[in-house]
């Protein structure tokens, strides 16, 4: 990938991050015209018409409120993935926003499918990837299921084994499961945690910057650093 990448913890689409996207759409060079946005609710296709529409509508409106011109596409299964129409919209898009729901469903859906391709030229050429919680974690290495204390591969995208959202509202009976994940770590290994309302924005190879109004925490085998807000990190 090429263009930014941004990996949200929470608040997709909702206005306690809308300076983020903002900043996103900043950074394009566009010579004037509107930048193009899709919004991707594939992570919720098995959640019903009632939490895709839900996601699609709030995807549109947040962004023709940043003065974009946005689709939300009905990718919501491996069928629809597959399905050509598609294509033209990802591959010309300037940003391409993945919202939340099932990250495994979500990787299963869009790995090695004509959508996942179409949004990797895109991406090559420049485009912006932004992805909150589900649309995060599938870019780490592996992806963990936490209902089912196991983990699944993702797209290695990012330099990281696991990427954990809503990371200071994990609940409890959860916490057990992440304690472990930290401790599979080897050398060079690490754990990007992304607090609720808080986005790490960056590109690979480059500088990272914290936005919103929690903090970033990378974990390794030797400890744990915490970024607040505004601080840049580096994933080498």
């Amino acid at each position: 990938m090429n263009g930014l990448l941004a990996l949200a913890g929470s608040g997709e689409y909702l206005p306690v991050m809308e300076d983020v996207d903002r900043y996103l759409l900043a950074s394009l060079s566009l010579n004037g015209r509107k930048p193009r946005v899709v919004c991707l609710p594939t992570a919720a296709g098995r959640e019903g018409d009632a939490s895709v529409n839900r996601w699609s509508d709030m995807g549109v409106a947040h962004f023709e409120k940043l003065d974009a011109d946005v689709k939300a596409l009905r990718i919501l299964d491996r069928e629809s993935a597959d399905d050509p129409q598609w294509e033209s919209a990802l591959e010309t898009a300037d940003l391409i926003y993945f919202s939340g729901g099932d990250p495994g469903y979500l990787y299963e859906t869009m790995h090695g499918s004509r959508a996942w391709s179409a949004a990797m030229r895109a991406w090559e050429r420049g485009a912006i990837y932004a992805g909150c919680s589900a649309g995060a974690m599938i870019l780490a290495r592996r992806i963990p299921r936490l209902r089912l204390a196991q983990t699944q591969t993702g797209f290695a995208v990012i330099p990281a084994e696991f990427i954990i959202p809503h990371f200071d509202a994990i609940p409890v009976m959860f916490k057990p499961f992440v304690f472990a994940l930290r401790r599979q770590l080897r050398e060079g290994e690490r754990i990007i945690g992304v607090d609720e309302e808080t986005a790490l924005v960056g590109r690979l190879g480059g500088e990272w910057r914290v936005m919103g109004r929690g903090s970033v925490h990378l974990f390794t085998k030797k400890g744990e650093q915490v970024y607040l807000s505004g601080q840049i990190l580096t994933l080498d």
